[in-house]
């Protein structure tokens, strides 16, 4: 039966952009490098930085360079001692989806709102979608590795633009990452800086007023 929705059910955007890391799912690539450094006697802070240094200067998250190269890198850089696989593991059981977010997306695609991810990310996020079957929440996918650029290139938001047949005015681009929501508003897209989940569920609602629930505990963090 064809259920039918509210007038008042509809957004003010015509399509929204989410991060993965960080907005759909916890931010498992730091999280997991952490979990590393504690198990090898090291600084998490300084071996985040050179995990992030890293992947993005042998040039792993544009994909022109593949995982072993990297954990090489990393090995020679810090001294651990582990293998590929123990390592990758660490990093994709960190990326756990967040089921409170996965609720929100089918209200959004009824209410006629386009969904993409826009993530800076390896063949990693091939990998956990074959486990955990989140693309097919979203009309397109624009992962860096498959993209050849990251969204430390400003020029990205004009081509997911392009081939969403959007003005960026119709755009709304969800990430955890300051410097990212400050270049996609420098392209003229609205922004959200994800912080937590309350603060995001009232900018969200600014856009989609249908998605603001009067009880305010609703949307107090839990873990998950």
């Amino acid at each position: 039966m064809e259920t039918k929705h509210s007038v008042l059910e509809t957004c003010s955007v015509a399509a929204i952009l989410f991060d993965f890391g960080g907005v759909i799912a916890e931010e498992g690539f730091r999280e997991g490098l952490t979990a590393i450094a504690r198990e090898h006697g090291l600084d998490p802070g300084a071996f985040v930085r050179v995990g992030f240094e890293l992947v993005y200067g042998i040039g792993y998250v544009l994909g022109h360079s593949d995982e072993k190269t990297f954990w090489e890198a990393v090995r020679d850089k810090t001294g651990i001692r582990a293998t590929d696989e123990a390592l990758r593991e660490n990093i994709l059981s960190h990326f756990k989806l967040r089921p409170w977010m996965l609720e929100i997306l089918p209200r959004l695609r009824e209410a006629g709102v386009r969904l993409a991810l826009l993530s800076d990310q390896t063949n990693w996020l091939d990998e956990l979608d074959a486990k955990l079957h989140f693309f097919r929440w979203f009309d397109h996918v624009f992962n860096s590795y498959h993209m050849g650029k990251s969204k430390k290139d400003p020029s990205l938001f004009d081509d997911v633009l392009k081939i969403m047949d959007l003005q960026a005015e119709q755009a709304l681009f969800v990430d955890d990452h300051h410097s990212h929501i400050e270049k996609a508003g420098q392209r003229g897209l609205h922004t959200i800086l994800y912080q937590d989940r309350p603060s995001f569920m009232r900018a969200l609602a600014v856009f989609c007023p249908f998605l603001l629930v009067p009880d305010a505990h609703t949307y107090h963090e839990r873990s998950e």
